[in-house]
This record gives C-alpha cells, sequence and structure tokens, in this order.
C-alpha cells in the first residue's frame, strides 16, 4: 500500500504495530480506529482532511493490515484495548481526541472505561458496542474458525471479497476492495483472517455495556443509514445511552461510511469536534 504508508513500528504486548501521523506538530492530537476485517487505510481520505488542522495518528491493530500477524496471537478485544492504551502512552498523548470505527469503537470503549485512557472528545463510527451484534456469517465463522482455516487459498480469497463487500451502501470501488482484501490473503494473511473472527468474543463489550451511561465526555455518533451489518437502531440506542451523546446518521452509507460519503463523515466530524471545549 505505497499510498498509504505506516513506517513506523510500536513493539506492543500482542506484536509489532505499524502506525504514522499526519499533520504538524503542535496541532491538537486526534487518533483513528479502524474496524473489523480492516485497516487504517480506509481512514485515509477523512485522516488527510482532518490533518489540515489537527495531528492525525493512524495504526493498523495487531494482526491487521501492515502489522504483525502470527500463530498464538492475542487480538481479541481485551487485548486491542490494552495495546491502544500503550500506543497512546508511546505517542505521548494525555487526553486526544479518538475518532473510532466498528470494532476500532469497542477498542476505544474498553480502552476509556477499563484501562484509564483518556480523551477529549470521543466520535464512535458504526461501533461494535451493543449486544448482541456478529452477523451469521460471522457467527458461523466464529464457531468453525478451525475448518474455513483449510479452505484452498482461491475459495479463502472468495469469501473474504464477498464478505467485505457485504457492508450495504453504494458498494466499494474494485481497487478499494482489493486493497482490503490483500492483507488476508497468502501464508499469514489467511489464518490470521480466522484468528481475529475466532478471537471476537461479544462478553468483551458485555463487560463495559452497563459503563457507557457514565461516559462524560463529548461523544458522537455516526452511522450509515444502510448499514447491513450492524442495523441504524443499535446507533440510535447507543446515542440514546451515553449522556448528552451527539447522534449523526450519515444518508446512502454503508458500515464503511468512510468509504460510501468521507466528504460528509468529515464535516460531521469538523463540525462536532469545533464544538468541543
Amino acid at each position: 500500500m505505497p499510498e498509504w504508508p505506516l513506517p513506523e513500528t510500536f513493539p506492543s504486548s500482542s506484536g509489532a504495530v505499524r502506525w504514522n501521523r499526519l499533520g504538524e506538530a503542535g496541532r491538537p492530537p486526534l487518533v483513528l480506529l479502524h474496524g473489523t476485517p480492516f485497516s487504517s487505510y480506509v481512514w485515509r481520505a477523512v485522516a488527510r482532511s482532518l490533518a489540515r488542522d489537527h495531528q492525525v495518528f493512524v495504526w493498523d491493530m495487531p494482526g491487521y493490515g501492515m502489522s504483525e500477524k502470527c500463530v498464538g496471537q492475542d487480538v481479541s478485544l481485551a487485548a486491542q484495548g490494552r495495546v491502544f492504551a500503550e500506543l497512546l502512552g508511546h505517542w505521548g498523548l494525555e487526553k486526544p481526541l479518538v475518532v473510532a470505527h466498528d470494532f476500532g469503537g469497542a477498542v476505544a470503549l474498553r480502552a476509556h472505561l477499563l484501562h484509564g485512557a483518556a480523551y477529549r472528545a470521543l466520535a464512535l463510527v458504526d461501533p461494535v458496542a451493543l449486544a448482541p451484534w456478529g452477523s451469521p456469517f460471522f457467527r458461523l465463522v466464529r464457531d468453525h474458525a478451525e475448518v474455513f482455516e483449510q479452505l484452498p487459498p482461491a475459495l479463502h480469497e472468495a469469501l473474504v471479497r464477498e464478505y467485505v463487500a457485504s457492508t450495504g451502501g453504494p458498494g466499494l470501488h474494485p481497487v478499494v476492495l482489493e486493497r482490503l482484501v490483500g492483507p488476508w490473503l497468502g501464508e499469514s494473511g489467511q489464518p490470521a483472517f480466522y484468528r481475529q473472527i475466532a478471537q471476537a468474543d461479544q462478553r468483551y463489550t458485555d463487560e463495559i455495556q452497563d459503563r457507557y451511561a457514565g461516559i462524560s465526555v463529548p461523544t458522537l455518533v455516526c452511522w450509515g443509514e444502510e448499514d447491513a451489518w450492524i442495523p441504524v437502531a443499535k446507533g440510535r440506542e447507543l446515542a440514546a445511552t451515553v449522556p448528552g451523546a451527539r447522534w449523526e446518521p450519515i444518508a446512502h452509507a454503508g458500515h464503511l461510511v468512510q468509504e460510501d460519503a468521507p466528504a460528509e463523515l468529515t464535516a460531521a466530524l469538523l463540525d462536532f469536534l469545533c464544538r468541543v471545549p
């Protein structure tokens, strides 16, 4: 992915994390978290726009994208929450703005509620946050990961491509689809794809769901109205649960709002961020 370089490496407790920063030092720090089965690549357009006024930090979680993938790796929500707290310490960010998508939403919430990560504000974009979650396909693969790992590479690639393309909305550009599928192919990518699904356990959000009502930082909940993975009703429910949360539905967008409506999402984020004290 030469057009989206992550030149820096952090040796986290769950493997080497690749990361980068955009924007000038001294500007308000802002961290972007991706979801599953994606990578920071999905944030490229939004990140470059936000970097005009912020110092933006992007990273691929362990087991995803350009970061380390290995046998026996802990890539659960519990591990990712710890890693994010470690990264914030490595970056020296005491109270950054945080924008998190999908699985990354749960990571940001766990880091905040369980590991003491302090945020200036939190924007959640179609996050994994409220039970129940996980599509029928997701649950099938999770329950039989050891079988799916044995698929011939061509069948595995077709499965991943169809899964990533099923997010709803107008659909992904073929080049973008290839970029998102690529990290899950090959000797390390194929087992990593099933590893992250096998470790996706709802108990990690069950542990914190009752604490959402105690979140006191300014919070925005954005949701693609055509999300085929997590119903928009979950977004309204989450926004009603977090005190004072702002609700921002995004029309004509599926689960990958960053790809379907990057301009609309960026506008919503900037409008929210400019109001943060």
